[in-house]
């Protein structure tokens, strides 16, 4: 793992090491998003933003749905 850049808030890695980690999570979570179980466009989500200096690793990293991992970016209103 490498991080890309001075003063970056939490560990990034390079795209060919992130895209063999985003497999694996994939691959971990059986293809299913894990909020809904859909099989279909599925991303990976940080569950620790890298906003929030949230990592590049298997323990911060989620299966989700687009429509899944839409509503994780989206805030709520407070009624």
């Amino acid at each position: 793992m490498k991080q890309t850049g001075p003063g970056v808030r939490g560990l990034r890695l390079d795209p060919a090491s992130y895209e063999n980690l985003r497999q694996q999570v994939l691959r971990r979570d059986g293809w299913r998003c894990q909020s809904c179980g859909t099989m279909s466009n599925l991303e990976v989500h940080h569950k620790q933003f890298r906003s929030h200096s949230g990592h590049d690793s298997e323990e911060n990293l989620i299966t989700l749905c687009v429509c899944c991992h839409r509503g994780m970016h989206i805030p709520t209103e407070h009624g």
